[in-house]
């Protein structure tokens, strides 16, 4: 699948700062002024408009290397208002689309004469990029207002169809670039016809006394239901303004994102920016900025240095499916599906399937087999080097941490055993509900802490903060938990991993989350990543933290490897062995990621268990999970790993991994 090339990152910022300094240049010799101009590399060819017999003219650029590259298919950017854009977006292709056809749209060329010569070239844009009609009937006889879907005909029937046909391109991805009058008509497309592109740049849009006509088009269009995917505008926008821009232009803009944000829709992403500068000085930064976002709906790599977070990074255009992984020197070792291990075309028909969403919102897949990655994809916020959510798959993490702990002598495996207030001296027992003593190390990792506390008493304790600072966190919970009691001690989802996260900072010489980095994080070579801390001041134990997908896999190979890491012995064998085997049944009536080939879900230190059938032959599976979709699946009778990162609380991973992946690792 085609996929844009991307910067380098160590030089991103020098080449952006020489874009901006050209872009600026152009901007003050050419902003909204009609000029002459020559690229050597762009063709202007006729076109005319099959209904209304209106003639324009396409500027087409191709890529540099376009001509080197005859099986390759490119993304094409489609802008309005071209001789005032063509410049500056020629500048964002060379320095940052480099693998990008630019397709620009002219005004009408054979308008009226007396019109054009009072009003100037491209009086025929104020007829096509507007929505609405005019109040004022002499204003409205003039220009024409408000046939931008007359206009929009002639681009998807006319225009569109003409470069598919000409040049290779990517149906799947297309974008419409678009400012201030023709961002106005950009937004229109996207209310009536979203699908004719995948990616809408929208720059400070003239949309005034629109949001009425706005919000009309999107309640015709209907509400987003998440069972009905032809229900979302299925797109990524970028939507900016400057910053001096008047009130009366920059609140309805703000109305319109929040119509938009008011869809919740699954398929849209949206990125907001307040670009330095008024209407027309604010215009070089967007595109060097659009464009810039636009890359990254292009590419499995966000290249954004961490700029951009899960939540604001478009959804790829196409999927990244790779069956023979690069080598990034990041400590995992690499092979080629099909050739070193595996069913290739067994994979890569579940690959396709996940791409055209048959499995739910899937972010990324990759597996490992035999310590060896061979196969790796990202869709939709899948990227490469995007910490992706974890939600409770960082209960996993935190096990190991106290697991790295007990490896080092803070603590041992007979501390397991101990109540968790032997390791906490700034408590005050004599407070405590009966039966806190119970709570052992080895309870709080298997969900059976016991603490009980009604759960609108906990929203009023909550609201004094201060008082769940460091070890105040555990006074309140058993100062204000229901009795602990030996029934009370059953398995409950529940915080039990804040308790542990406790403990650890207690014991060891430095706090708990310089330990983690130091310990665990540094030496696994993780350096992007993220992790909240809570209001104890802790690192949250139970969720909040974000992994990239390869570094869950180098989770799941210390934890296949027995606790030990490039030879050295992170985590003793004996503790990795009790954290993933099934300490205890939790039941079969409601498996996350379950289905008829997935059984008897159990439970270790906060690792989830069940079998897997295929056949007459069941494996035995170990695996962290979160919430939305986070796996990190380990078989260890096939020496298999599965790494799934996702957006859907709706899914069948493990079924997946039963009937459709193991297969593929049985020859």
């Amino acid at each position: 699948m085609p996929y844009m090339s991307i910067i380098h990152k160590n030089n991103f910022n020098m080449r952006a700062t020489k874009l901006v300094v050209l872009i600026l240049t152009i901007a003050v010799n050419t902003a909204f002024a009609q000029k002459n101009f020559e690229l050597s590399n762009t063709k202007i060819i006729p076109i005319q408009d099959s209904k209304t017999g209106g003639n324009y003219e396409l500027y087409v650029e191709l890529p540099e290397k376009y001509a080197e590259n005859p099986d390759k298919a490119y993304p094409v950017l489609y802008y309005t208002d071209a001789v005032w854009h063509i410049e500056a977006l020629s500048a964002c292709q060379e320095f940052i689309l480099e693998d990008v056809i630019l397709v620009g749209i002219s005004w009408q060329k054979d308008i009226n004469e007396d019109l054009k010569e009072e009003v100037g070239a491209h009086v025929s844009r104020f007829r096509d990029y507007s929505i609405s009609k005019h109040d004022n009937p002499e204003v409205q006889q003039k220009y024409q207002l408000g046939q931008a879907k007359t206009h929009l005909d002639f681009i998807r029937n006319d225009v569109i169809t003409y470069v598919d046909n000409t040049y290779r391109t990517d149906p799947d991805s297309r974008t419409y670039f678009g400012y201030s009058l023709s961002g106005e008509f950009g937004a229109y497309i996207l209310l009536t016809q979203p699908d004719t592109f995948n990616n809408y740049i929208i720059g400070s849009p003239s949309i005034k006394t629109d949001v009425p006509a706005l919000a009309a088009l999107n309640s015709e269009f209907g509400p987003f239901e998440a069972s009905n995917r032809n229900s979302s505008l299925n797109a990524n926008v970028f939507i900016a303004y400057g910053s001096l821009e008047e009130e009366e232009v920059t609140e309805p803009i703000e109305e319109f994102i929040k119509l938009l944000n008011d869809r919740r829709d699954n398929g849209l992403s949206l990125q907001r920016e307040i670009i330095e500068g008024n209407h027309q000085t604010a215009f070089p930064m967007t595109a060097v900025r659009s464009a810039a976002w636009l890359s990254t709906a292009i590419t499995h790599d966000s290249n954004t240095n961490n700029e951009l977070s899960l939540w604001k990074v478009p959804q790829l255009n196409n999927a990244f499916i790779n069956t023979s992984p690069e080598d990034k020197k990041d400590g995992i070792a690499v092979g080629e599906l099909g050739v070193d291990t595996g069913d290739k075309e067994t994979i890569l028909t579940l690959a396709e399937e996940i791409a055209d969403h048959k499995h739910g919102r899937f972010d990324s897949f990759l597996i490992v087999h035999k310590d060896t990655l061979i196969f790796e994809s990202y869709y939709a916020r899948g990227r490469i080097d995007l910490p992706h959510g974890q939600a409770s798959a960082t209960k996993a993490y935190t096990c190991l941490a106290l697991g790295r702990a007990i490896q080092m002598g803070y603590l041992s495996m007979d501390d397991l055993d101990k109540t968790i207030i032997d390791f906490l001296n700034e408590l005050d027992p004599t407070k405590f509900v009966e039966g806190a003593e119970k709570i052992t190390l080895n309870k709080a990792l298997t969900m059976r802490s016991g603490v009980r506390i009604d759960e609108e008493k906990w929203k009023e304790i909550e609201k004094d903060t201060n008082r769940l600072k460091g070890q105040g966190h555990v006074q309140v919970l058993l100062e204000h938990s229901e009795p602990i009691t030996t029934a009370s001690q059953s398995f409950k989802y529940q915080d039990d991993p804040g308790l542990v996260m406790q403990v650890l900072d207690a014991v060891v010489p430095s706090s708990a989350k310089d330990f983690i980095k130091t310990e665990l994080l540094d030496k696994l070579g993780i350096t992007n990543y993220k992790w909240r801390t809570d209001v104890s001041g802790l690192p949250t134990a139970g969720w909040g933290s974000s992994m990239t997908s390869r570094d869950m896999v180098k989770w799941g190979i210390l934890v296949m490897n027995k606790g030990k890491w490039n030879g050295e012995q992170l985590i003793p064998k004996a503790y990795i062995d009790k954290a993933l085997s099934r300490l205890l049944l939790t039941g079969d009536d409601d498996v996350y990621g379950g289905g008829k080939d997935v059984s008897k879900q159990g439970y270790g230190y906060y690792w989830w268990s069940a079998d897997l059938k295929h056949g007459d032959t069941t494996y035995f599976a170990s695996s962290a999970q979160g919430g939305g979709g986070q796996y990190i699946i380990l078989v260890e009778e096939l020496d298999l790993m599965v790494v799934i990162t996702a957006h859907d609380n709706d899914n069948a991973t493990l079924q997946l991994t039963a009937e459709r992946i193991i297969p593929a690792f049985l020859k």
